[in-house]
């Protein structure tokens, strides 16, 4: 079922696109999520308090064909498309650039009279090589909320100049082609969150037969339990993170500067909605029947002053959710553990990263603080909570023994989930940065920058290939999910059907081109 479209003429159409297919190969179909499209829905609701006209097109989660999607497109015929390419994992701004990619080009081979903008975290990184596509008219140069109400209110050709945050095509005096980045728009301010990005556009989505059943949760967050995993949704209580990892490119979409050498670190800071706001949400997602929640914050236990007010909202509304956040593994608070379980969250994330202490401090700029990483896990499990640890394989430091290190550290730790990713010098990461003024070789192609895609090409380091890298990765993560005590624990915990339901997923092979898959 398609939301209903306002009467009059649509401004802006926001395009979800999907690339699950290539992003996660065998697992996409039945085992990886299916988010809601957080961007999307704050960039409608804050064009709509503005009175302009929009809707939501979510390819993903509709799993549209190219045709049938272009088919929508020129159906709803808005004034401009805007794909927002942008994802709750870091890497998902320039993998959610296959889909996107294809779509727009598609777009305008049949429909060049449609203005295509794209934003998104790849697009605040290299604004350039997005804009000099033949499919992409306008880009948006960080968050895009103010510029792209400033956009709207043109014709799209004329006073472009104007209007700050944005780049697009111009031509020259000679009539050669010219890339145009206006000087940055501000994004929006601590003291304006409530006001000019008021919340999410949920009524905008699709559904089959009640709202948000066309969304999945990640399916250890819903125990390993299919028919737990629906309806869904994932929402941000903050932007933004304090910290300045070499890895992550999180903080790109907070840029106000367009040097070329400007990436996540440059930017760093976190903005808060009001509790009340966020409670707000939360309480219409209960009534629409949702029960499944992530926060996708990157740092949702850090500041006190926010999350302990929000937790006790939630609590005091009587909401009954089954959430999950994050937490960098020396930011939890034990005494706060209790109020997190009370509110909901039976799941913290917590970024181990590596099991080599000199390794995570070399790729954190040191601000990883010396703590136990056993007692901070043991804590949170005291209280009931699961704890799903994130680890990362192939730093630049790392050798096979730092990485088997690591590994150890995970089966001993033994928790109700463990993400493995291998490092990648995401575009927006001070790593992007490093790799190429080292000349280190980068992937050629949007879907080497995937995690679980066949053409992911994480980075070497300095002892080992890409490939040797990848494929410790991908053998930790059956030894993981293999392991008879990690099994052992899922039935314990969740159930024997459970425990079958991650074998099962557990049987499903990656294949890796450059393991000559």
């Amino acid at each position: 079922m398609k939301p209903q479209m306002n009467s009059r003429k649509l401004d802006v159409l926001f395009v979800n696109p999907d690339s699950s297919l290539q992003a996660y190969q065998g697992l996409a179909e039945t085992y990886a999520a299916i988010e809601t499209p957080t961007w999307a829905l704050l960039l409608a609701q804050s064009c709509r308090v503005k009175d302009f006209g929009v809707a939501i097109l979510d390819c993903d989660a509709e799993r549209l064909s190219l045709q049938n999607a272009v088919d929508r497109i020129k159906s709803a015929d808005p004034r401009l498309v805007v794909f927002v390419v942008y994802g709750q994992n870091p890497n998902s701004g320039t993998t959610g650039m296959i889909g996107a990619s294809a779509l727009a080009k598609e777009l305008k081979q049949q429909h060049p009279e449609f203005p295509v903008c794209f934003v998104g975290s790849h697009t605040s990184a290299l604004p350039l090589e997005v804009l000099g596509n033949s499919f992409v008219d306008f880009v948006l140069l960080n968050e895009g909320v103010y510029a792209l109400h400033n956009l709207l209110k043109t014709d799209f050709h004329t006073n472009l100049d104007k209007v700050l945050g944005i780049g697009y095509k111009s031509v020259d005096i000679l009539k050669n082609p010219k890339l145009i980045l206006n000087p940055p728009q501000h994004v929006v301010p601590q003291e304006r969150m409530d006001i000019d990005m008021p919340g999410y556009a949920w009524d905008l989505l699709p559904y089959r037969s009640r709202p948000l059943d066309l969304y999945r949760a990640h399916f250890w967050h819903a125990e390993f339990d299919h028919d737990k995993r629906t309806p869904f949704a994932a929402i941000y209580t903050s932007l933004g993170c304090n910290f300045a990892c070499d890895f992550c490119m999180i903080n790109i979409v907070n840029r106000v500067d367009n040097g070329s050498e400007i990436n996540a670190s440059n930017s760093r800071g976190m903005r808060y909605w009001s509790s009340k706001l966020i409670g707000d949400e939360l309480e219409k997602l209960s009534k629409m029947g949702v029960e499944t929640v992530r926060i996708s914050d990157e740092m949702f236990f850090l500041n006190r002053k926010y999350y302990e007010p929000l937790l006790n909202e939630i609590i005091d509304r009587g909401l009954k959710l089954r959430m999950w956040a994050y937490s960098r593994i020396d930011t939890v608070r034990p005494d706060y553990l209790d109020l997190f379980q009370r509110a909901g969250i039976n799941w913290l994330a917590l970024g181990i990263e590596a099991g080599n202490q000199k390794v995570r401090q070399e790729v954190s700029k040191g601000s990883f603080k010396e703590v136990n990483i056993r007692d901070v896990c043991a804590s949170v499990r005291a209280t009931g909570m699961n704890v799903i640890s994130n680890y990362i394989f192939g730093f630049p430091e790392d050798d096979l023994s730092t990485m088997q290190e690591t590994l150890n550290l995970a089966l001993e730790l033994n928790t109700e989930m463990a993400n493995m990713y291998p490092c990648q010098a995401l575009p927006g990461s001070p790593m992007h940065n490093i790799a190429k003024r080292n000349g280190w070789k980068l992937p050629s192609s949007y879907g080497g920058y995937a995690f679980l895609s066949y053409d992911s090409e994480p980075l070497p380091t300095k002892h080992m290939t890409s490939a040797e890298v990848l494929k410790f990765r991908d053998e930790a993560w059956q030894t993981y999910f293999s392991n008879p005590a990690y099994l052992s624990l899922v039935a314990s915990k969740f159930g024997e059907k459970e425990r079958k339901n991650v074998e099962a997923m557990a049987k499903i092979k990656l294949r890796r081109r450059i393991l000559g898959d």
